[in-house]
């Protein structure tokens, strides 16, 4: 007998091999309807998998967290087959499922356009309606060379071909289209519904920009058409909130091709940076932090030691003096390790706290490039703590307190916690990987916090927790980390003396709140739609005249709110006041002070909010403290 365990502990018995698709069946037919996969003792499967041995076996419907990656997955197949229909002799490449949704890669005979996809999303409908059952079969990878080349597929016996011989591969099909693929898929065309297409693009074959230029694909794909349409919403909404237009209406800053991936601020942006570099040098010296400042090129002997060579120098910029090479730094910490080794600590000294807004430089491919939310020069609001095994807990609760009262102070109150765990290349041995991890777990599990886990995501030198943000729109953003680092500090010969008088490799624990300055600025922008809250604006307020009588006054009061440390400006333009008020509007001033003769005459200014709130007259003292009362300034 074969036994099936199910989720709610009940089993099912068998005399012989059993599909998920017979086993759903046996428990009802609304469930057999639903099926769309399988997972049999954690590994996802197919609904025509057979069982024949006892397992435990869930079944994967719209309502499985397992399920939107199995529909994208199978609507990239779709998306393939419409075009082999539409325009034959193109060739599939590769498909995957990424976030969102899924693209797929064709070598034809000219590229794709945007003007293609309607037809192609139609065709893609008509599939679904023909109810093709997707089946599953198994060919050696010889056979499944042959078998491609046979259909004219190239590419994919290409893929094939680098797959080790003795290895047994999986095919999938739907009427006429065959595709390699690990899968799972659902069991029908039927099951994929709401899905749209997107975008096409270039891509170089296998990402090598010396073969030939593919066209890309992009979809996305959802459950249900309502979960589509949110998504849709929240594209359109996103596109209105794209940090790019609105640094150039507000002024903010600009990019240009002598510098790919680096930004010149003008003074409005560089005024929010100052607010929030400000803001976090506050969070640093309050929560006992030393401010440091390390150098931005060091010799790449440093970075042999510290294990970036090895695993980091594909993204790295190196320069030459000489004769010797240096590498600038794409991370702070072997800086601040330097700074550490400077001088004998003592256990009594643990832990000690550096700080630095640290400019970075990292070679990223120029197609990754995103405004200011994926650039090539960056400043970190970087921390290290040199600390004993025992101080990790603590060190690491009260960052985690930090850290959300900065999100909190920021607008953000959604916050998901995740712990990234050991990569396959890394540095260390699995036992120090298990204490370094173990130790996360334990400080958040103290703390009261529910966290999920990454496997395979830390970093080369430790397992980190990371703060995941949804903003207004329900974006979720991967902001702030906590790292455990058993690792550099002993290949860059940090030590402290123990309470044994015996010497020791303190801890290293990495710590940002927001990380690249320049990204948490743009996703700032993008999360308030450039309507930044009166602390964190860079204008808080424009004070405006009516006519030339007040413009002295209205000069006298701007100077006033600059004294105490307001950002103020003056508009004495001789334009009509309504024009001005729209003007400041349209820039998302928070506050618009309008000066006529009869304000002039009382000491008073007529407050304005950007969303047209009439606040009535007040003192430019009664302003200051309104301004004051909002929040961090």
């Amino acid at each position: 007998m074969i036994a099936i365990t199910l989720p709610d502990g009940s089993r099912r018995e068998f005399d012989h091999p059993v599909s998920v698709a017979e086993i759903a069946t046996s428990i009802g037919p609304g469930l057999a309807k639903a099926a769309l996969a399988g997972k049999v003792d954690g590994k996802l499967v197919d609904t025509g998998f057979r069982i024949d041995r006892d397992a435990a076996l869930e079944i994967v419907t719209d309502k499985h967290p397992d399920a939107l990656d199995v529909l994208r997955h199978s609507t990239a197949h779709l998306l393939a087959q419409a075009v082999q229909r539409l325009f034959p002799g193109a060739q599939v490449t590769i498909g995957p499922v990424i976030d969102n949704g899924f693209y797929y890669d064709f070598a034809y005979e000219r590229p794709f356009t945007p003007e293609d996809l309607p037809a192609i999303e139609a065709e893609m409908q008509k599939i679904v309606k023909e109810a093709q059952p997707v089946s599953r079969s198994v060919k050696s990878r010889d056979e499944a060379v042959e078998f491609f080349k046979g259909l004219g597929e190239h590419y994919k016996a290409d893929i094939i071909a680098s797959i080790p011989a003795d290895e047994d591969l999986s095919l999938y099909t739907q009427g006429e289209f065959t595709d390699l693929c690990r899968g799972p898929h659902v069991p029908g065309t039927d099951k994929l519904r709401a899905f749209k297409l997107m975008k096409v693009a270039g891509a170089y074959w296998r990402g090598d920009s010396n073969n030939q230029m593919l066209s890309r694909i992009y979809g996305t794909a959802w459950l249900n058409d309502k979960d589509l349409k949110a998504y849709l919403t929240q594209l359109e909404e996103a596109e209105k909130r794209d940090h790019r237009k609105i640094a150039k209406a507000q002024d903010l800053f600009h990019l240009q091709e002598e510098g790919p991936g680096l930004i010149f601020w003008h003074p409005k942006g560089w005024s929010i940076w100052q607010v929030v570099e400000q803001y976090m040098r506050r969070v640093y010296r309050d929560s006992g932090y030393q401010e440091v400042r390390c150098p931005q090129i060091l010799d790449v002997s440093l970075w042999q030691k510290s294990g970036h060579w090895d695993n980091y120098k594909e993204n790295m910029f190196f320069t030459e003096s000489e004769k010797r090479t240096y590498a600038l730094k794409p991370m702070n910490c072997p800086g601040h390790v330097q700074v550490f080794n400077q001088g004998l600590h003592s256990y009594r000294d643990l832990p000690i706290r550096y700080g630095e807004f640290g400019a970075c430089h990292r070679n990223e491919p120029s197609g990754a490039l995103h405004g200011i939310l994926r650039v090539r020069g960056f400043t970190q609001d970087d921390g290290h703590i040199f600390c004993t095994e025992s101080q990790i807990e603590d060190e690491v609760r009260a960052f985690h307190e930090q850290a959300l009262q900065v999100y909190s102070d920021f607008g953000f109150t959604d916050i998901q916690i995740k712990i990234a765990l050991r990569p396959d290349s890394r540095l260390g041995d699995d036992a120090t990987w298990d204490k370094a991890e173990d130790a996360l777990r334990s400080a958040l599990r103290t703390a009261g916090v529910a966290w999920e886990e990454l496997p395979g995501e830390g970093a080369f030198y430790g397992p980190k927790i990371e703060y995941h943000l949804k903003d207004a729109i329900g974006r979720t953003w991967q902001l702030g980390t906590m790292q455990v680092d058993f690792m550099m500090p002993g290949r860059l010969g940090a030590e402290y003396v123990d309470e044994h008088s015996a010497k020791r490799h303190p801890v290293m624990l990495h710590r940002a709140i927001v990380g690249s300055m320049e990204r948490f600025i743009g996703i700032l922008i993008e999360h308030h739609a450039g309507q930044f809250p009166a602390w964190l604006a860079p204008l808080q307020a424009v004070v405006m005249n009516i006519t030339d009588a007040q413009a002295d006054y209205v000069e006298g009061v701007r100077k006033s709110f600059s004294n105490q440390g307001f950002r103020v400006a003056a508009d004495l333009r001789n334009e009509k006041i309504g024009y001005k008020i729209r003007e400041h509007t349209l820039q998302r001033v928070p506050y618009l002070l309008v000066v006529g003769d009869r304000e002039k005459e009382n000491g008073m200014v007529a407050v304005r909010t950007r969303g047209g709130e009439d606040l009535g007259s007040m003192t430019a003292a009664e302003f200051a403290s309104r301004l004051r009362e909002e929040g961090v300034r």
